[in-house]
């Protein structure tokens, strides 16, 4: 369990690199990021939207290959799965209620990263559009 890495995961590394170059910047677990609750890997404070990179694994994606539990110690493993769940969700509403866009890309979904992207893009093309016809 020490070997896991919490940050700088190859799927979080390849959401910032589509992100970059796509032409969005962003903040990464900087100090700023580190009031938000649930501390979101990656910040776009421009269009006041976080994104969280979650592990099939260890977030317990829906229906996804990637969501086994190992065969020893399971009342463990589900009890330390049950409270990444739940602190996922009680995280992603504090966000929302502080006025925050909450994208949530599984690891499984980077399989096709074109498709990531568009989505990302579309959602804050969105925002943006929605935040322009308020000054108007």
């Amino acid at each position: 369990m020490s070997r896991i890495k919490g940050k700088n995961t190859k799927p979080e590394m390849l959401v910032r690199s589509l992100l970059h170059q796509a032409g969005y910047r962003f903040t990464v677990n900087g100090p700023k990021n580190k009031k938000l609750p649930g501390k979101p890997d990656i910040v776009l404070p421009r269009y006041k939207t976080v994104i969280f990179v979650h592990g099939c694994f260890w977030h317990r994606h829906p229906g996804c290959k990637g969501t086994t539990t190992p065969k020893t110690r399971t009342e463990w493993w589900q009890a330390k799965f049950d409270r990444n769940v739940s602190n996922d969700r009680k995280n992603q509403k504090t966000l929302r209620e502080m006025g925050w866009t909450v994208i949530v890309i599984w690891e499984c979904e980077l399989k096709k990263p074109e498709q990531v992207l568009l989505g990302v893009e579309n959602l804050l093309a969105a925002k943006k559009h929605k935040n322009h016809e308020n000054y108007f």
